[in-house]
């Protein structure tokens, strides 16, 4: 009789096939001590069709990352740190966590939070170089003040007045951003204001065209925004440089986007002189005459902290220059910049008369303008006396021989020039030989550009030796300065002086 093999019965077949990873973990955990260890058995090799199942039952367990651990357990520090980086548009904590974990939750914030969030709560430097990378490509703090948060609020300001459109922009847009940036914008460099946006009119009917009269018709405004409320509530508002312009209007070009109006002349004086914190005023390139640059600085006059001021650029003629020589007896100005305007001799010799008295300005620059040697002669009569200038650039205004010869007198007897720029002249051989005569009586002097002004090789040789000669004896005094001063900065605390 032929015996047969049984068969395995239902109940052992149901419980191969239908085991329970959970169960089967629970067994293999409570079976012995050889599971006790925390790492994980190497998976079984493949060795037949059901070698998958056994696979199964040898995992600890069945996760969707494959590099989930139960050693990798977030503490608990570090679940609220994520919870409040999560909420912090709604729910701001900062100043209440240790340093340590404020620190943790400022490199976790998102660059792009709003501003009326982290405006006034975030100090922190690193945040806010974090943002200013984010947004743009090139950022140089230096000009900045080396604060990062500064030039945030600076570059975001300048942005938003850059791409105003009167009429169409809401001004609540740039007046709301003054609670939050009022204590970090120094500074604020437009270069480019635009103007209203007109559409076509539309057609009139007959019987309007007839009832009235062309001259009826409105011409539309071309004013820009008006600054006044905006730097009324900048408290710490040191330097405003504007450009009136369009740019990049590639085939729209108009003559009429690069007007700077009566109204934007009128509503800016008013800002500036109104603003008693402003150090540095520049306006060049917005095509300001004479009647202009006369409002303007009459609003300047007795300006408590101007320091410099920069219309170059521009169209200003003489009777604009004569107000300025004005303002420079009645400020504290140490830069003056006109250049490329329509200056000439009359203009240049009021300048030269106020230089006379002046006791603060330490710059004037009139190149690219057309004095002549009327000009230049009596702007050299008044640095004999003058005891303050130490920059002088009257490059390309067609001066010749007889500036050279006046300017030589001068170079013998001025002590506090320490650059001049003559390049683009016509001062000639003998003009040159005059200038080396005077340069051999001078001492202060350390830049002399006498580039394209005809001066003949061998003299601008001498002249550049010796400007080598002072440079050296400058370097020296510097140094014997500095030997006379470290006994005094040595002293410290143990060797105080009595």
């Amino acid at each position: 009789m032929q015996e047969s093999t049984p068969a395995p019965s239902a109940p052992s077949r149901s419980f191969i096939s239908i085991q329970d990873p959970s169960s089967t973990t629970d067994q293999v955990l409570s079976s012995g001590p050889q599971f006790s260890k925390p790492s994980v058995p190497p998976p079984v090799k493949s060795r037949g069709p059901n070698s998958g199942a056994g696979a199964r039952r040898l995992r600890r367990i069945i996760a969707e990352d494959a590099e989930w651990s139960l050693a990798i357990v977030p503490l608990l520090t570090e679940l609220c740190i994520q919870n409040i980086v999560k909420n912090f548009p709604n729910n701001p904590i900062l100043t209440q966590l240790l340093p340590e974990h404020q620190q943790k939750v400022l490199n976790d914030l998102s660059p792009d939070l709003p501003l009326a969030v982290t405006a006034n709560l975030i100090h922190d430097e690193s945040y806010w170089r974090r943002c200013c990378v984010h947004r743009w490509p090139v950022c140089h703090v230096d000009s900045h003040g080396g604060s990062w948060k500064s030039m945030f609020f600076e570059r975001h300001l300048e942005n938003l007045l850059k791409h105003f459109i009167p009429g169409t922009t809401d001004p609540a847009v740039i007046l709301d951003l003054l609670p939050l940036c009022r204590n970090y914008v120094h500074r604020i460099r437009v270069d480019q204001f635009l103007p209203p946006v007109h559409l076509p009119p539309t057609p009139r009917s007959e019987d309007q065209s007839d009832s009235g009269s062309e001259g009826e018709m409105e011409e539309p405004t071309r004013d820009h925004y008006q600054l006044n409320d905006l730097v009324a509530g900048l408290s710490q508002l040191e330097e405003l440089d504007l450009v009136y312009r369009v740019k990049d209007c590639g085939m729209n070009f108009e003559w009429n986007l690069f007007l700077f109006t009566y109204r934007d002349c009128h509503s800016l004086a008013a800002t500036i002189k109104a603003c008693h914190t402003l150090k540095i005023f520049r306006l060049t390139r917005s095509k300001v005459d004479d009647d202009k640059a006369r409002i303007l600085i009459r609003s300047l006059l007795d300006h408590p902290a101007l320091e410099e001021l920069d219309l170059s650029h521009n169209l200003i003629g003489d009777r604009g220059v004569r107000a300025a020589a004005k303002l420079l007896n009645h400020s504290r100005l140490r830069v003056l910049n006109l250049a490329n305007n329509q200056v000439r001799a009359p203009g240049a010799q009021s300048l030269a008369h106020a230089l006379a008295h002046n006791t603060s300005l330490l710059s004037l620059n009139l190149r690219l303008n057309c004095i002549e040697d009327e000009g230049g002669q009596a702007l050299a009569h008044a640095l004999q006396t003058n005891k303050c200038l130490t920059t002088l650039h009257l490059g390309g205004n067609e001066l010749s021989e007889p500036t050279a010869t006046l300017l030589s007198q001068v170079l013998s007897v001025n002590t506090t020039l320490t650059s001049i720029n003559l390049s683009c002249n016509h001062i000639g051989l003998d003009g040159g030989k005059q200038l080396l005569e005077g340069m051999s009586d001078n001492r202060t002097l350390l830049e002399f550009d006498l580039r394209l002004s005809d001066v003949a090789q061998e003299s601008e040789y001498l002249i550049g030796q010796a400007l080598c000669a002072n440079r050296e004896a400058a370097r020296q005094r510097g140094l014997d300065a500095s030997h006379f001063m470290s006994p005094l900065t040595a002293k410290g605390p143990e060797n105080p002086s009595r």
